[in-house]
């Protein structure tokens, strides 16, 4: 009797102990998950890093190449006068600060790198090596050409998909009775992409000093969006007669939904021949191919087919 009275509190002590130990080693196991998860994180971010430092360093050493053959690539001015890529970087927004003279140079960058990956592509004997050799130099010379003017029509078509939404705000904000500065100042920062940087850039210059007109003639200078362009041709021209530039862009809101209207009827009216283009040679032949196909095996295979004369 009396062992079965001990008996019960060690049973009691010992279910208590067990439970208390599964309990840490659940929390143990769960902790070092957590820190394995933790580390694996910290691991991935640090690669992350290396890799971005890596693609970074890469990116400067072109650059810093680019500036040293930049009196050489202001000689070579093959489809790239001075002129027209300073006109390109503006329309593109001056991307990655680049200048004239280091466009002219990393355009002879790329063409000695394309060249000299081409001369080893040929000394390991790779297949396809002559055409390489040719190929690199000259994609490594006309690259920068196309990703400026690339990322210029992206830029320009990205400030005329933002351009309505703008007016509109302007307009109401006008109307309102703030002046012009006031209003920029209240919409620019509910616009993050490239219209927004232009029109900083405008008031940036207005605060330096410059007069409205020159400022707005840089900015007509900078783009070359119609739509955008007759918005500041209305300011200027509104400028000299002493129209309120509230009418103004009330006018110009109006007119700009009109354009784009005609836009999406323009897109649509040339979709439809690329629709009947596409219609007429891929769906149309393959719709034709399967009735004649089901008509000949009908006619082979059916109930009074040609297949039963053989039977």
């Amino acid at each position: 009797m009396m062992m079965e009275t001990l008996m019960l509190p060690v049973v009691i002590l010992f279910c208590i102990s067990f439970g208390f130990a599964v309990k840490l080693v659940y929390e143990y196991r769960m902790e070092r998950k957590e820190l394995v998860r933790h580390l694996a994180e910290i691991t991935e971010v640090q690669h992350d890093m290396k890799k971005k430092k890596r693609k970074h360093g890469l990116k400067e050493k072109i650059l810093v190449l680019a500036d040293d053959l930049s009196a050489i690539g202001s000689k070579v001015q093959i489809l790239s006068e001075s002129k027209e890529v300073e006109s390109w970087l503006k329309k593109a927004g001056q991307p990655k600060n680049m200048t004239v003279e280091r466009f002219q140079g990393l355009k002879i960058a790329l063409f000695l790198i394309g060249f000299f990956t081409g001369f080893a592509w040929v000394i390991v004997g790779l297949p396809f090596a002559q055409i390489i050799m040719i190929a690199f130099p000259f994609l490594g010379y006309f690259y920068p050409i196309y990703w400026i003017k690339s990322m210029g029509k992206r830029r320009q078509e990205e400030i005329r998909l933002e351009l309505p939404d703008f007016l509109d705000m302007m307009s109401v904000t006008l109307q309102v009775g703030l002046g012009f500065d006031q209003a920029l100042a209240k919409i620019l920062p509910y616009f993050k992409g490239a219209l927004s940087e232009e029109f900083q850039r405008f008031t940036q210059e207005i605060k330096l000093g410059v007069r409205r007109e020159q400022a707005l003639d840089n900015l007509l200078d900078r783009n070359d969006c119609p739509e955008l362009q007759a918005l500041i041709k209305s300011l200027l021209q509104g400028i000299q007669l002493g129209v309120p530039i509230s009418t103004t862009f009330k006018h110009q809101s109006e007119d700009m939904r009109v354009m784009q209207q005609e836009r999406v009827k323009e897109l649509a009216s040339k979709a439809s021949p690329k629709i009947t283009l596409i219609t007429t040679f891929f769906i149309a032949p393959t719709a034709i191919i399967m009735i004649v196909g089901l008509i000949v095996m009908n006619f082979i295979f059916g109930e009074n087919g040609i297949s039963t004369v053989f039977k």
